[in-house]
């Protein structure tokens, strides 16, 4: 996959395997008559054997957020989302997917990826995540 980060910075990973707790919701919140997401929903999950929040839509791998974890820690590193799917406002569901999960597994979060740490900036009910000794230095 040739994609961009949030800033537009061109990269050339790839991968599409190994999806462990996935979480879809569509963007009015209703599900089909089966209570499945639709096909075109966004879908974040942790795939731990990479070390990254991965976003699909459609299946596809749109973008995402690589981590390092080390214990109660989580050091986000980088977030990236695919030419095709910018615009769409999917680098900010993957940060909020991200730091949500991030909140339930109860984690510290390092946002050293920029786009991570101003999005957090732009979302202060999030800024509880870093730890208190770090927030200034972080400019959150």
């Amino acid at each position: 996959m040739e994609s961009t980060d949030a800033s537009g910075a061109a990269d050339g990973n790839d991968g599409n395997d190994g999806n462990d707790a996935a979480r879809a919701e569509s963007a009015d919140g209703a599900d089909g008559a089966d209570g499945a997401a639709r096909a075109d929903t966004p879908v974040v999950a942790d795939n731990a054997a990479k070390s990254r929040y991965e976003l699909h839509v459609g299946g596809e791998l749109a973008g995402f957020v690589s981590y390092r974890r080390s214990g109660e820690v989580i050091d986000l590193l980088h977030t990236q989302v695919d030419p095709k799917f910018q615009g769409a406002g999917l680098a900010g569901r993957l940060a909020q997917d991200t730091l949500d999960d991030a909140r339930a597994r109860h984690l510290a979060v390092l946002p050293t990826c920029p786009f991570i740490r101003s999005w957090i900036g732009r979302h202060p009910d999030y800024a509880d995540l870093v730890p208190p000794e770090r927030r200034s230095r972080l400019g959150l």
